[in-house]
């Protein structure tokens, strides 16, 4: 749970990982010393601050740890249990078209796909297609990630994969 109490121990546990007060990690963030102090993670009138993004961001880039090891070190942020991961085929968005990757029906098919992680996934058929080269600009960028849940209904504002059929 990311609780206003679990941030602060977690960026005081950082700050201790890396030999540091509270003050030590802001100014090597290049933050000003009194940022993380105790007094004023709670206003005068009991309101809690949390420390910006931006702050975050700036502690681990000086201390050299990704986010992901910030929120999985000790026991003070945690993901629900509940939460799980799947993989799902990927492939370049240029591949798609030359065929022998789907089957009849859309689903993927054949050999040379990767797979890729994403969190919370449950929709059978579901792979992800990735974008090379800028014709997609600006929408989507080179390395963009586009995942395609076939099985699903198209709402207003969607973005859509569309598969033509192909010439034989």
């Amino acid at each position: 749970m990311l609780t206003h109490r679990a941030i602060w121990d977690a960026l005081d546990a950082l700050a201790e990982r890396h030999g540091f007060t509270a003050s030590g990690l802001a100014r090597i963030a290049g933050l000003d010393a009194t940022a993380f102090n105790k007094s004023k993670r709670v206003s005068k009138d009991g309101r809690e601050r949390w420390p910006s993004t931006e702050s975050l961001a700036k502690v681990l880039e000086a201390t050299g740890e990704s986010f992901d090891q910030f929120v999985s070190r000790g026991t003070y942020l945690q993901l629900p249990s509940t939460s799980r991961t799947a993989s799902v085929p990927l492939l370049g968005l240029a591949q798609a078209g030359t065929g022998g990757f789907f089957d009849s029906a859309g689903h993927p098919a054949g050999q040379g796909w990767d797979e890729v992680e994403l969190p919370n996934v449950a929709a059978e058929g579901m792979y992800a297609l990735e974008v090379s080269g800028d014709s997609m600009e600006p929408l989507y960028r080179e390395g963009d990630r586009v995942v395609v849940a076939p099985g699903e209904m198209v709402r207003r504002g969607d973005r859509v994969v569309v598969r033509t059929a192909m010439a034989r």
